[in-house]
């Protein structure tokens, strides 16, 4: 794999650090600006937020610009959005910050994914993309707690000190590491055609199956995992002190699934995205009925993570194969599954309120991914034929 692949896996982390890390500082933030609990989480929800908008916003807006060059301007968005969390003199920047920071979070990864295949044989694509999303799966196992450890002997501030740190390595790498054009020296290099060919994209159906599969996905997985924490101490009866180790499981099965459904994805890319599918539906279905058995749930947030992400390299190429190349498609798979994410867990906790149990966002997450099943399966069968 070219090192150029390097330079984008340490963007990508530094970019799910960013969003990961804030959920183990909310209180120390919520307290250093005397602000309440719910004004904290918009610190979260508004990240969310800017992502799903950033990612069509800023990618229309590039269309007509050299990739490396996009991808430097939104290493150096990010660089700036946590530099201002850093030095935060109040409520409203740090916010703004997060706003910024967030705005380059889907473009990166719909354009880096772009770079990431196009540094490769076509029949390595697929793992290609998942070595720059490694990045973001090993945030995902070290986000909370590098947060958590950092804020608690140094400050929240240190933390994003220490964000705004990878993210100037992530430029510099990016502007050593990735080259400025490909092999071919074509429109590889340039996001082909300008902002009128980008929505032309938007006129294949297997574009629209794979944006919705995409949604529904990420909805059920993020639905069930919304409200997990509830589930490991009020059902299975572990201690809140071992949530932050049984997310850490979970961040470990993303790592897994994202490297295995990358290579997998190579071979079959199709098979591999309805069989990722389907184990997640099967593995959510599963922990609800066991949810009860420490043991167990310890199995199967694992394998909630290997299923959960194991599609996502393969998402992410069908998506710009069929897009032929529209960067826009690519950011837009990224908006897609935050969309999913947002309404998993909106589901999920209505079925809380509605007194179901802690069980239930498993349940509404199994259904949900079950009809990413069947989307997905009339994709590839429609691709076939």
């Amino acid at each position: 794999m070219p090192v150029g692949l390097i330079a984008l896996a340490i963007g990508g982390f530094g970019i799910g650090l960013t969003e990961f890390l804030i959920a183990g500082l909310l209180p120390q933030v919520a307290s250093s600006f005397a602000v309440s609990e719910a004004a904290a989480g918009r610190l979260i929800s508004g990240y969310a937020l800017s992502v799903a908008v950033g990612a069509i916003v800023l990618t229309a807006a590039t269309a007509r610009l050299p990739r490396k060059e996009v991808l430097v301007g939104l290493v150096g968005l990010f660089v700036i959005g946590n530099l201002l969390s850093a030095v935060a003199p109040g409520y409203g920047v740090m916010l703004l910050g997060r706003i910024v920071a967030a705005l380059c979070h889907g473009s990166f990864f719909g354009i880096g994914s772009l770079v990431a295949r196009s540094l490769v044989a076509p029949e390595k694509k697929s793992r290609a993309v998942a070595v720059m999303f490694g990045g973001l799966t090993l945030a995902n196992v070290l986000g909370v707690p590098f947060g958590a450890l950092v804020g608690e002997r140094w400050g929240w501030r240190a933390a994003f000190w220490a964000v705004t740190g990878i993210g100037v390595l992530a430029l510099a790498g990016i502007v050593a590491l990735v080259p400025g054009s490909t092999a071919t020296g074509r429109s590889d290099a340039v996001q082909p055609g300008g902002l009128r060919a980008q929505f032309r994209a938007f006129r294949s159906w297997q574009v629209w199956l794979t944006l919705t599969a995409t949604a529904l996905g990420y909805g059920g997985m993020f639905g069930a995992f919304s409200y997990i924490a509830y589930t490991f101490t009020e059902v299975g009866g572990f201690p809140d002190t071992d949530v932050a180790w049984l997310l850490m499981v979970y961040g470990v099965g993303l790592v897994v699934g994202n490297l295995v459904g990358g290579r997998a994805a190579d071979r079959d890319r199709d098979r591999t995205l309805v069989f990722a599918l389907l184990g997640l539906a099967i593995t959510l279905a599963v922990f609800g009925l066991l949810a009860g058995s420490a043991t167990a749930s310890v199995i199967l947030v694992f394998l909630m993570g290997v299923f959960g992400f194991a599609g996502v390299p393969g998402m992410i190429t069908r998506v710009t194969d069929y897009a032929h190349g529209a960067a826009l498609a690519a950011s837009a798979n990224v908006s897609a599954s935050n969309i999913g994410n947002a309404l998993g867990a909106w589901l999920g906790g209505l079925a809380i309120t509605a007194g179901l149990g802690y069980t239930a966002p498993l349940y509404v997450g199994a259904g949900i991914v079950l009809t990413s099943v069947v989307v997905m399966v009339i994709a590839a069968r429609q691709a076939g034929g």
